[in-house]
């Protein structure tokens, strides 16, 4: 539920705070007030396309702010797109936007920034707006799909998927039945490429090893000289060092006693002697086993030799082969997979058999919802003017299948008894169609028990949207008399169960609400200025008798009719 809205230099508004409540609220105002600026505003702060125009003359930037109750349903998509809960524990939610005289916006949400992609995405689940030219969205088949698809609890989503998984499947399909011929030219080529390296059969660190094993062999009598001639100087020659250390360790064992500053000294050179006794030891080990191997050495050679002759083949360095292989292995199982026509078509008839069972579902459960949407709808127009009338929806099998199914979805109606349902945009004026849109709006609410009527049918179970407010934007235009008292009946019942919020000029609507709020425009400091405010008891009466056509100082019989109005709607 909207809480709290709060403006600050847009367009006319200077600075404006209105607190909202649960119920039915009228806003109300003489033409050209401002009474669409705080839906726009409201839109603004909802993600709404930012526009400089917006910034009242002579500030630097307009800001709009919104609180609504925090729905508990919106916790996993706040935490993902990481707005966490208030530390205080408050189940409110404050959304935050600003655009300059540039056209630049910025927006936040409980203090943290936010993209107006995200405001969007909020706005879906937190309110509804309707606005004066809602029934053009009945002329629309799309539209009217996505209505019924919301109403019969169809998501789109699961079957869009489905949809674009067999397209994606049948393309492959298509592809390769188009290119098999070259398809298996490049087989036989790559087959015969990984033939010849699998021959050598390269291993991924081979080529290193190899170089690294060569390198030893190739040198082997010089390094067993070296390592000879290293042991000779250690242990075996004369002098040795061995013999070198021992001597300076005997020499000054006999005289450290005299002088403890000795001491380090021949711990350090007795430290020398296990060091030499450790790499003497190594250096034996090493003599013992480094014998020339003339055969294992002519081996890396053509080892070698293989390696750097495809190498330079496929031009390539020889380290790179291993992953060559590899990358022409990987490449043949997908040719494999695009050459096997029996697996790809019958994945494409499973992912069309998967796309149709999703497709039936949906029309069932369209086929089901349709019925009871236009049996509400129908009871919600006779009451608006259109007693007697009716209205269907009509499902017809499509020729040609569509990613949201199989149905193409129309809206008929009969404007009066008698007459046969026809489509919608053919037989119905500017005036019916906006009733019509008034009653499905309404309708898709679970508001047509709302209406007073004698006749008004009861709401489907669970028929109750899930968004707690709904904004009505002049929804009534073209209406008056009796219908208008109707409409202003249904918007009254429909504020029992949500928060409606409704933009209008007939004064039976006005009528009916729970709150009342004027929009008044004025000048102040040289500026026109636009505030808004609420109004109860002798100021709403004479407001409702200005709507009746008394102008702002109404004779006595318009505030009379306005006092009778307000008590016969009274709840």
């Amino acid at each position: 539920m909207l809480r709290r809205l709060h403006l600050r230099d847009v367009v006319i508004v200077a600075e404006l705070e209105l607190e909202f409540g649960p119920g039915f609220t009228v806003l109300t105002g003489e033409t050209g007030a401002g009474k669409s600026i705080l839906i726009d505003a409201l839109q603004f702060v909802l993600g709404a396309r930012a526009d400089a125009t917006m910034v009242r003359e002579g500030a630097a930037r307009a800001e709009v702010s919104a609180e609504f109750d925090r729905p508990p349903a919106l916790a996993g998509w706040l935490d993902a797109a990481g707005f966490s809960a208030p530390p205080d524990g408050e189940d409110r939610l404050l959304l935050r936007r600003s655009v300059d005289t540039q056209g630049r916006s910025r927006a936040w949400l409980d203090g943290s920034a936010a993209t107006a992609t995200q405001l969007r995405e909020l706005a879906d689940a937190l309110l509804e707006i309707h606005g004066q030219h809602a029934w053009q969205r009945l002329t629309k088949p799309a539209a009217v799909r996505e209505w019924l698809d919301a109403q019969a609890g169809v998501d789109p989503a699961p079957l869009v998927a489905r949809w674009q998984v067999w397209r994606e499947r049948l393309s492959a399909l298509h592809t390769a039945r188009a290119q098999r011929d070259g398809i298996e030219r490049e087989r036989e080529r790559l087959a015969w490429q990984i033939g010849e390296l699998d021959r050598l059969a390269p291993g991924a660190q081979e080529w290193d090893e190899l170089n690294a094993e060569h390198q030893r062999r190739s040198h082997g009598q010089a390094l067993i000289d070296a390592a000879r001639a290293a042991l000779d100087a250690l242990t075996d020659g004369q002098p040795c060092a061995d013999g070198l250390l021992a001597r300076a360790v005997d020499a000054l064992d006999d005289v450290q006693r005299f002088d403890a500053k000795l001491a380090p000294a021949v711990e350090v050179l007795r430290g020398a002697q296990a060091q030499l006794e450790d790499a003497a030891h190594t250096l034996n080990a090493y003599l013992g086993r480094a014998e020339p191997d003339p055969d294992r050495l002519q081996a890396l050679d053509a080892r070698l030799s293989d390696w750097m002759a495809l190498a330079r083949r496929y031009r390539r360095t020889p380290g790179e082969l291993p992953a060559l292989l590899d990358g022409w292995r990987a490449e043949l199982r997908g040719l494999d997979a695009a050459a096997d026509l029996d697996a790809l078509t019958r994945g494409a008839d499973d992912a069309e058999a998967a796309w149709r069972e999703a497709a039936a579902e949906a029309s069932r459960r369209r086929r089901q919802a349709a019925p009871r949407l236009a049996r509400a709808v129908t009871a919600a127009m006779q009451p608006l003017g259109m007693e007697g009338g009716r209205f269907e929806i009509a499902l017809t099998p499509l020729q040609t299948p569509q990613s949201h199914g199989l149905d193409a979805v129309e809206l008929l109606v009969a404007g009066h008894a008698g007459s046969t349902p026809r489509p919608l945009a053919k037989v119905a004026s500017g005036g019916e169609l906006s009733r019509l849109a008034l009653a499905i709006a309404v309708t898709s609410t679970g508001a047509a028990a709302a209406s007073a009527a004698p006749k008004a049918a009861a709401p489907a179970a669970g028929a109750y949207s899930p968004l707690s407010t709904l904004i009505f934007d002049e929804i009534d235009a073209g209406v008056g008399g009796t219908v208008a008292d109707s409409v202003g009946r249904l918007l009254q019942g429909l504020g029992r169960h949500q928060q409606v919020l409704a933009v209008t000029h007939l004064p039976q609507v006005a009528a009916c609400a729970d709150r009342h709020l004027v929009v008044a425009k004025s000048a102040r400091g040289g500026r026109t200025v636009s505030d808004v405010s609420p109004v109860t008891d002798d100021a709403r009466v004479a407001e409702i008798a200005r709507m009746l056509g008394g102008g702002r100082r109404a004779p006595a019989a318009s505030r009379a009719h306005a006092q009778a109005m307000l008590e016969g709607h009274t709840l």
